[in-house]
């Protein structure tokens, strides 16, 4: 969830009023990366790397541990909210690596009663034993990469499972005591028809997860898809896709929330919607990204070494690099995580979560309603229908 952020331009509206310090601090979550998984599929441009057959977990756990040592001093006295596994393929690792590891963290910050922890998995890593541990550490939702049940369409995405093992994962989840995941499921794929999509969202839902995350596929520079392009479908089939997908999400009780994100009332993930709402988070592990508030109001973003074998290299720092993010540059970052959510945020919010004042905006705010991208909402910053459709649009008005 988390991307280099370059410099941005000026907002609309001129001079930006000093910045207040903050009045409180956002939630704060943790997110830890794993980069290993088992092969590395051509349209992943995560940082992640193919697995040994032997994983380096307690060098990794020591590091991974190291590393928020590192960070502690920004964040005393605050709790964590959620936490999220990422890679890579976290179920990788074993319940006794996750186990000490989550032993630490806790030792070091403290979690709220109501703590999500959420590990993302692969169908071809299940293991009933394993998951029924992962359950028994506090872990209390799984999102699982399934991307598609056609096995034309798996093979043609590099995954290392079949339609069968994606079905057995969400059932061995529940079975593990897992009653809230979430099934990653793509669309957009080489050769997809709307019919082909359709039965991939059927089935997925047929399996009753909590959530479900449905994405376009889009071909990101230096993954093998970039270089050697899949036939893709065209783009009115892809609008085909997306309506009748959205239609039938929606029958089935699955309120689409942000852009990609669509759950059943009460599941929507809460470590996402602490990005989308400019929340602070921790970020440890091989390129793992952070980004935090302080109580003068600067707001900083952090990356890791990117590379594990650098990462795991005692001579060499966690910490890749850090910046504070200036007045110019945090109209836009709030305004492009928050506008993915479909109901926007409170207006207020971006006043409390950077200093600004919310009447900086307004010349931006009034061209963006007057070209309908942007819903007349005084108390509230929310795309319109349109607005969600051409996000890209919407947030250039933000930009000189």
């Amino acid at each position: 969830m988390t991307h280099d952020t370059p410099a941005l331009p000026l907002i609309h509206g001129g001079a930006q009023t000093p910045r207040a310090a903050l009045p409180h601090l956002p939630p704060l979550a943790l997110y830890i990366h794993i980069p290993w998984c088992v092969r590395k599929c051509p349209y992943c441009d995560f940082n992640s790397h193919s697995a040994s057959p032997v994983l380096p977990e307690e060098d990794y756990v020591d590091a991974l541990l190291a590393d928020l040592d590192q960070d502690l001093h920004a964040v005393y006295g605050r709790e964590l909210s959620s936490i999220f596994f990422g890679g890579g393929t976290p179920s990788l690792f074993s319940a006794a690596a996750l186990g000490r590891l989550l032993e630490g963290v806790e030792q070091r910050i403290r979690f709220a009663r109501d703590i999500e922890i959420t590990l993302e998995a692969n169908p071809g890593t299940f293991e009933q034993e394993k998951f029924v541990a992962y359950r028994a550490l506090g872990i209390n939702r799984l999102s699982i990469g399934i991307q598609s049940f056609q096995q034309e369409k798996l093979k043609a995405l590099g995954r290392i499972h079949n339609g069968d093992e994606a079905v057995r994962a969400a059932g061995m989840a529940r079975q593990a005591g897992f009653d809230n995941f979430n099934l990653d499921l793509m669309h957009g794929l080489p050769d997809q028809s709307l019919e082909d999509a359709l039965d991939d969202l059927r089935q997925a839902i047929a399996l009753k997860p909590t959530h479900l995350s449905w994405y376009q596929l889009t071909l990101e520079p230096n993954t093998v898809f970039w270089n050697q392009p899949p036939e893709l479908p065209e783009d009115d089939t892809l609008w085909d896709i997306q309506e009748a997908g959205q239609a039938l999400l929606a029958e089935h009780g699955y309120a689409q929330y942000e852009v990609s994100a669509y759950a059943q009332p009460g599941r929507a993930a809460r470590h996402n919607l602490n990005y989308w709402s400019f929340g602070d988070f921790i970020g440890i592990g091989a390129g793992a990204h952070g980004k935090l508030s302080h109580p003068d109001g600067r707001i900083v973003r952090t990356w890791k070494t990117r590379a594990p074998k650098d990462y795991l290299n005692p001579a060499k720092d966690f910490q890749a690099g850090a910046k504070t993010l200036t007045n110019e540059e945090l109209p836009f970052e709030f305004l492009m995580n928050a506008l993915r959510l479909t109901d926007g945020v409170e207006a207020k919010l971006y006043a409390e979560r950077t200093g600004l004042q919310l009447a900086s905006l307004d010349d931006a705010r009034r061209e963006a309603e007057q070209s309908g991208l942007m819903q007349v909402e005084p108390s509230r910053l929310a795309a319109t229908d349109r607005g969600q459709l051409f996000l890209n649009d919407l947030l250039q008005k933000f930009l000189s």
